[in-house]
């Protein structure tokens, strides 16, 4: 199955409403939270997040680009969030993390900035839901995809598929029409996608458009 998560960081902030209503056909909101700290940008937090769970029914996944998410990870899942993500280079234990996350009813999620491999890591993958290959350096929207992500994507995927059950594999940095083949025929199956939906005459077209090349590329 293939996923289209449009990123609100690409959105208009004054007009987040219409934004959500603009991409009726995605599978999920992708919410970046940045506190200036981990990444160099500041953006939207939990007060916001509670505001735009209130106003749709959208799966929310939550991107947390944050120091210490061992402390403010749970909160999010508490405010509604269905899949919270955690950076690794982050968290002082992921696993414990990973738990406390599912215990509080979201998937728990964990994400690598492009420079970070994904072998240390193997054995936290049954704790996991979802892992996040960042394919560009996490801060800030509209970025040049890395083509140098594909490799690690694709021994992700090994991985995975090692593991087994239902563990998505995302990229979030660069999705357009021009690369969004690339990373479905590594594994990837979870997509967001921020300026080129919202930057779309059609967000809600792109979004299909997205995944009708995705799906494609997968099969």
């Amino acid at each position: 199955m293939v996923r289209i998560m449009p990123s609100l960081l690409a959105a208009d902030f004054a007009n987040l409403q219409s934004a959500i209503e603009s991409v009726p056909g995605a599978d999920g909101l992708h919410v970046d939270v940045m506190d200036n700290h981990f990444v160099p940008n500041l953006t939207l937090g939990l007060p916001v997040l509670e505001s735009i769970r209130a106003a749709t029914p959208m799966m929310l996944d939550v991107h947390l680009m944050i120091t210490d998410p061992d402390r403010w990870a749970p909160a999010f899942a508490e405010a509604g969030a269905e899949s919270v993500t955690f950076h690794v280079e982050a968290a002082a234990a992921p696993v414990r993390l990973a738990r406390e996350l599912r215990a509080r009813g979201a998937r728990a999620s964990m994400a690598l900035k492009p420079a970070t491999p994904i072998e240390p890591y193997a054995d936290l993958l049954p704790e996991l839901d979802m892992v996040l290959i960042m394919t560009v350096e996490p801060g800030f929207g509209g970025q040049k995809f890395l083509d140098l992500c594909l490799p690690k994507i694709e021994r992700t995927r090994a991985l995975l598929d090692r593991v087994g059950g239902d563990v998505w594999l995302q990229v979030d940095g660069g999705v357009s029409v021009e690369t969004v083949e690339r990373c479905a025929a590594a594994g990837v199956d979870s997509f967001v996608a921020g300026s080129s939906v919202f930057g779309a005459d059609d967000p809600d077209v792109m979004v299909t458009e997205l995944r009708r090349l995705a799906l494609a590329a997968s099969a």
